[in-house]
């Protein structure tokens, strides 16, 4: 597919990914509202208060709190707490205009390199589903530094700040990315209808395995290595200093580790084996997806390997969340409390993900060229 067939569906998803988040942020002030108390209840309510504030223009109490008590009284008062809210305001500009600034170009070599014809549908949806929460993640951590100087307490433990705003309004990103996601592959189906069938990249099957067992020992390494109690504790508490960098714990956590476990101890044996099956699922399906991408893009580069190697992440992180979700909608009541944990470990996948691709990129590159020396051997 060329690249004005692409961006037509790259840009038709971006923006109605970006308006459909900027309607959820707009409707975050309705749920304050009594009728939506009674029909959704009060915890229900509270909930999707929290998770859409990150995308609504309605500043939090503390940046109006924040910028009274700098600014004193009369006229300075006011005069500073505009400046926070339109620094709040900026913010969300930046948001929602980084939201189709990421989207774009990862949703462009998508539909390019796996464009959704017969056989690669499915996986071009997902794809472009798992692009959407990056992009949306990547979005809200461009944009959080505006958004912490609003409130009043940007040289306050700045990094503890940064790693909790980069991981807010992941929820909203798993429904409107979706829907974001099978926007961009109708549109993309319709482009590609009158021309030829793409051709499948030639991948020999061991090569391919032995790529993708590269690759997910990559996510393994941040998946039960680094995220052991004792290993990530020692990563969270390791680093500390004074000034306005200080106690990168909280971001390290975020941006390190895909999950948290550890031994059996103090829990039942039964349920310890249960919840590793949950992290052994998430391996599995990053494994497969690494094991089929070759073969499915056009043409196995660096970036769309990157890129694939990402979203194989972010997807099994989201299968592994949603099976943890019947495991744990078998003892608690099924409400939004079971989803809450949608979307964890996007930000951890930022950095795993890619690398994951390069090294499965590599892999192949290195047993193709192998293979090339022991045919010029032979000959």
């Amino acid at each position: 597919m060329t690249y004005r067939r692409a961006v037509i569906p790259a840009l038709v998803g971006g923006v109605l990914l970006t308006a459909l988040l900027w309607w959820a942020g707009a409707s975050e002030s309705a749920l304050r509202l009594q009728g939506a108390t009674d029909v959704l209840g009060a915890q229900a309510a509270a909930d999707l208060e929290r998770w859409l504030a990150p995308w609504s223009y309605d500043p939090p109490a503390s940046s109006s709190l924040g910028a009274a008590v700098s600014g004193g009284i009369g006229d300075t008062a006011h005069s500073d707490s505009s400046r926070y809210l339109a620094l709040h305001s900026t913010a969300l500009q930046i948001r929602f205009a980084a939201v189709l600034v990421f989207f774009v170009p990862g949703a462009l070599l998508l539909v390019r390199r796996l464009p959704p014809v017969r056989g690669r549908l499915t996986a071009a949806l997902l794809a472009v589903w798992a692009w959407g929460l990056v992009a949306g993640t990547l979005a809200v951590t461009v944009s959080a530094p505006w958004l912490i100087a609003s409130q009043g307490r940007g040289s306050y433990r700045f990094l503890p700040q940064l790693a909790a705003v980069s991981s807010s309004g992941r929820q909203v990103l798993v429904a409107t990315a979706l829907v974001a996601a099978v926007a961009t592959v109708l549109t993309a189906r319709i482009t590609a209808e009158d021309t030829d069938p793409p051709r499948r990249e030639a991948v020999p099957v061991r090569a391919a395995r032995l790529a993708a067992t590269a690759g997910t020992a990559v996510i393994a390494l941040s998946l039960v290595v680094l995220s052991y109690h004792s290993v990530a504790a020692t990563l969270q508490t390791a680093f500390s200093g004074g000034g306005l960098l200080s106690e990168p714990g909280d971001l390290l956590r975020q941006w390190l580790l895909l999950g948290a476990w550890g031994g059996p101890a103090g829990a039942p044996l039964d349920d310890w084996l249960l919840y590793r099956a949950v992290d052994v699922l998430l391996l599995a399906v990053v494994w497969w997806a690494l094991r089929l991408l070759p073969g499915l893009l056009t043409r196995a580069t660096v970036p769309a390997l990157a890129v694939g190697g990402l979203c194989a992440t972010v997807l099994g992180l989201l299968t592994s969340q949603f099976l943890r979700m019947l495991v744990d909608g078998t003892q608690l009541r099924w409400d939004l409390y079971a989803v809450a944990g949608f979307g964890n470990g996007v930000t951890a996948a930022l950095l795993w993900g890619p690398l994951a691709g390069l090294a499965t990129a590599l892999t192949l590159r290195v047993l193709a060229a192998r293979k090339e020396t022991e045919r010029t051997e032979e000959t």
